[in-house]
């Protein structure tokens, strides 16, 4: 396991074993389940109650969704790469990759969505989620309806703008904290030659 950089460098990363329990043991899940510790945990924990209605709300964005997973963590990397995060941009890089099995499309998306390798539909709703990142006063009624002509459901309109305005927010305290991609992620999915 790779651990070159701290989780993050603006603010103090709390001991995971002084963290109220139920934070404690959600961090050993995800290590459990990832092999490593996402450094988006310790970092978030610095704040414990703040880090519970994070990762709440992050769970309850992949739990109650008419979004595919890939879908969702192509928002999160396009919009991460507008807002030039490369926490996000990295983590979810890997998720990309993971979901979709395309080893190029995250770099394509983290640097233009609009020249990545998508389908029209994707293409649309990545359209939205960089304008409401971009110029969230813009978005009008012609955006949703874009996306309902493409076959989107009102429900997977308002969770593309769900998850856009909660990775805005992630993105925004990475760069507060410094938040520092594990050295795991760069090399997942990415296959061996």
């Amino acid at each position: 396991m790779a651990d070159s950089e701290p989780p993050m460098t603006n603010f103090p990363v709390p001991d995971v074993e002084e963290l109220p329990a139920d934070l404690r043991e959600r961090i050993e899940e995800e290590t459990e389940e990832a092999g490593f510790t996402p450094n988006v945990f310790p970092a978030m924990a610095y704040r414990p109650q703040q880090a519970r209605a994070f990762l709440d709300y992050h769970d309850a964005l992949l739990e109650e969704t008419a979004l595919e997973r890939e879908e969702i963590e192509m928002i999160v990397v396009a919009i991460s790469g507008v807002n030039d995060c490369l926490y996000c941009v990295v983590a979810h890089g890997a998720l990309v990759r993971v979901y979709t099995q395309a080893p190029r499309l995250a770099d394509q998306l983290a640097t233009n969505h609009r020249t990545a390798e998508v389908s029209e539909e994707h293409r649309a709703m990545l359209d939205l989620a960089v304008k409401l990142t971009e110029e969230p006063a813009a978005v009008e009624e012609a955006d949703i309806e874009t996306l309902l002509d493409y076959g989107f459901s009102r429900e997977a309109v308002w969770d593309i703008g769900a998850v856009t305005s909660f990775y805005n927010l992630s993105n925004r305290m990475a760069h507060l904290a410094d938040m520092r991609p594990n050295e795991e992620f760069y090399e997942i999915g990415r296959g061996q030659r």
